[in-house]
């Protein structure tokens, strides 16, 4: 079974840096999508960066360009959202997903495979 676990959640003041883990076991690490959303309060989820386990392409949604980098380190099989200059607007429960798909997705709906999440709170 394909298991995710993020953590790394925290409160900062706006500006601040965070780093999120998201540590995959059960499945062959190379083989995956594995991208980052999340979910404020009283709105839908939302896709935020995507990455190819085995090639390092990635995908950002607009709003955190320049801002959030996704990484992946093979040997742990973790996928890393480092998350900087964050904004009151980011505040939101982050969740990782991961899909054996052969495309970078930012749409929930391609994602069978969910993380807990872990909660961000940016406060002005």
């Amino acid at each position: 079974d394909v298991q995710l676990q993020a953590s790394g959640g925290g409160s900062v003041q706006a500006g601040g840096s965070l780093t999120l883990s998201c540590a995959a076991s059960g499945f062959t690490f190379d083989d995956y999508i594995v991208s980052w959303f999340r979910q404020a309060s009283g709105k839908e989820r939302e896709g935020v960066s995507s990455i190819s386990t085995s090639d390092g392409i990635t995908f950002y949604e607009d709003s955190v360009k320049g801002r959030f980098t996704i990484s992946t380190d093979g040997a742990k099989k973790k996928v890393y959202l480092q998350m900087k200059s964050l904004k009151p607007e980011d505040t939101a429960i982050y969740y990782c997903a991961a899909e054996r798909i052969t495309y970078l997705s930012l749409r929930v709906r391609d994602f069978h495979s969910w993380g807990q999440g872990t909660l961000v709170t940016v406060s002005s």
